[in-house]
């Protein structure tokens, strides 16, 4: 599959997650999901000579799309490190971040990945090829209450103990290595025109994304990257910064909500000997949403939600 940057990623409110960092045209930015770098673009774009932007991506393929300016800086990490990166830039404090989570349309596409059901391909789902266990390895070696644990707790399964059960007694027969196996095990019908697979059943085909949602989660610690993530956000913004981040679940976007409400993934408010409580942010937004416009001309926009909050 041949890749660019305009197939990559089609960037998520584009307009409304930049104007919200408020850049200032010799301010430090972090992009920390790079992708096709349509975000990353834009923020250069309001940058003066003196600016400078770090943008981060694990995924190997994102490198093809690397900017050529001096102000910027491509990032070969997992966005959790963040901390130690700018560490190592001699970052002390930056003046903004953003963050289009999720995952890329490149990711979605790209049959050999195994993000998407559509396609009969090996059930990898890292981000990052290089490291770290496959969704195969996951279905393959956890116990049935860990499946479960993993599909109700990142899925929000309802039947994920009697989905792990059926993975269980079709491994217990052979391993399940590919899409079309994962299928089987679990008893659902598909129609399949060469390489492509369809689910007739949409509550099926609805339930059959959330199981991919969850060991997605799971292969690459998602919640934990992103609560390392936004811990040392907060720590790295200046007074007056900027956090811009586009969510599209449920699970991700309590975080972000409980972090720029709170200051903490959990959303714990702390308060003071009298009762007041205490944020380091300052909420911009409530929530914005694209336009039936855009939802029209990119679908995987439909569930985004973008929420801004300004440091304190």
């Amino acid at each position: 599959m041949i890749t660019t940057a305009e197939t990559y990623h089609v960037p998520v409110l584009l307009k409304e997650s930049v104007d919200g960092l408020d850049i200032q045209p010799d301010g430090i930015y972090v992009d920390v999901t790079f992708g096709g770098g349509g975000h990353s673009k834009e923020i250069l774009s309001r940058l003066g000579m003196n600016g400078h932007l770090y943008s981060f991506d694990q995924d190997a393929d994102a490198e093809k799309n690397i900017v050529d300016d001096d102000r910027f800086t491509f990032v070969r990490s997992n966005f959790r490190y963040i901390s130690q990166w700018m560490r190592y830039y001699g970052v002390d404090q930056i003046d903004g971040l953003l963050g289009d989570l999720g995952v890329s349309s490149h990711h979605f596409d790209d049959e050999t990945r195994g993000f998407s059901f559509r396609f009969d391909a090996p059930l990898d789902m890292r981000m990052n090829k290089r490291a770290g266990q496959t969704a195969a390895d996951i279905l393959n070696n956890y116990s049935e209450e860990q499946l479960a644990d993993v599909f109700y707790l990142y899925g929000e399964l309802k039947n994920a103990r009697r989905i792990a059960k059926a993975i269980i007694g079709y491994r217990n027969r052979q391993h399940i290595e590919t899409t079309s196996e994962l299928l089987t095990a679990l008893g659902v019908d598909v129609q399949q025109d060469n390489s492509q697979l369809s689910i007739v059943n949409s509550q099926l085909k609805k339930d059959m994304a959330r199981l991919y949602q969850a060991l997605r989660i799971e292969v690459n610690h998602e919640m934990d990257a992103l609560r390392d993530m936004l811990k040392g956000a907060t720590n790295l913004l200046r007074v007056g910064g900027r956090l811009s981040i586009i969510t599209y679940h449920s699970l991700e976007d309590r975080i972000v909500k409980n972090v720029m409400k709170a200051g903490n993934a959990e959303g714990k408010v702390e308060q003071d000997f009298f009762g007041r409580t205490s944020s380091p942010y300052r909420l911009i937004n409530k929530v914005s949403t694209p336009t039936e416009e855009e939802q029209q001309r990119n679908p995987r926009s439909r569930s985004a939600k973008l929420r801004i909050a300004e440091k304190v």
